[in-house]
């Protein structure tokens, strides 16, 4: 049964670049097992021929081995104010603009400002960074399928726009795709680069210490230009930000000074 595994590990990185050995193994193989047995399969070698005949079954596993839950336009009324408030005054200084979705986990959010862009220029024009410490969150990123429920919010105009329905899963479309280019980064060791005109983090740093916040929060305004904005979540309000060469734009969007 081991041997059965640990070849359909390497199956599994080979097909999807995803690499099932970085998860604890009891459990991985307890939740695969009870999908390959509700499915028919009596082994992890045989769920492997399955999945390699049919799209469906392999974007199942996908889904059943996913830890991270994210969603398209997540809090969709901030995504509004980004579009309605935030970009066009970016936008006027600059057309050509430099973004980051720092922690962008399997790639909704980087997607979704794509989308967002999409309205102001061409797709041809944008390109979003988008970095996380997860190689397997990137690996499903780049694959770019997703189930129903990461859909919930997103504007129908955009669903037809730039979704294609497989099954029960969506594939998000090739343009969309191009326009984002994913990397593994730690947050905490690795350099920021930059400067950039928008950085989105959001519903990351709730989960860092507060001294860990506090050196994060200086690391993300030296990665901004002048007047650059970021972008946090719906419960990480930065209480103090001209500590930071910070001011509040909107809520939840802060200006560098």
């Amino acid at each position: 049964m081991n041997q059965d595994y640990q070849e359909f590990i390497i199956n599994i990185k080979r097909k999807t670049g995803i690499d099932l050995s970085l998860y604890k193994e009891t459990q991985m193989k307890r939740r695969l097992i009870s999908l390959y047995e509700k499915k028919g399969y009596r082994s992890f070698g045989d769920f492997y021929s399955g999945i390699s005949r049919d799209r469906e079954l392999l974007n199942e596993f996908l889904d059943r081995m996913t830890i991270n839950v994210s969603e398209f336009y997540r809090n969709a009324k901030r995504w509004e104010v980004l579009e309605k408030q935030i970009l066009p005054g970016v936008l006027k200084q600059n057309r050509n603009l430099k973004i980051w979705s720092a922690a962008c986990s399997t790639g909704e959010e980087p997607y979704t400002i794509a989308m967002i862009l999409s309205k102001f220029m061409p797709l041809s024009k944008i390109k979003v960074s988008a970095t996380d410490i997860d190689e397997n969150a990137l690996a499903r990123a780049r694959m770019g399928v997703y189930p129903e429920r990461s859909l919930n919010e997103v504007p129908e105009p955009m669903q037809q726009k730039f979704f294609s329905r497989e099954g029960s899963f969506y594939n998000i479309s090739e343009d969309i795709k191009k326009t984002v280019l994913f990397k593994k980064q730690n947050l905490l060791a690795d350099e920021f680069g930059g400067p950039y005109d928008l950085i989105v983090c959001r519903n990351v740093l709730i989960y860092f210490t507060e001294e860990a916040k506090d050196s994060l929060y200086h690391k993300f305004s030296g990665a901004l230009k002048k007047d650059g904005i970021f972008f946090v979540g719906s419960t990480e309000q930065i209480f103090n930000p001209g500590r930071y060469h910070l001011e509040s734009a909107e809520t939840f969007f802060y200006r560098k000074l």
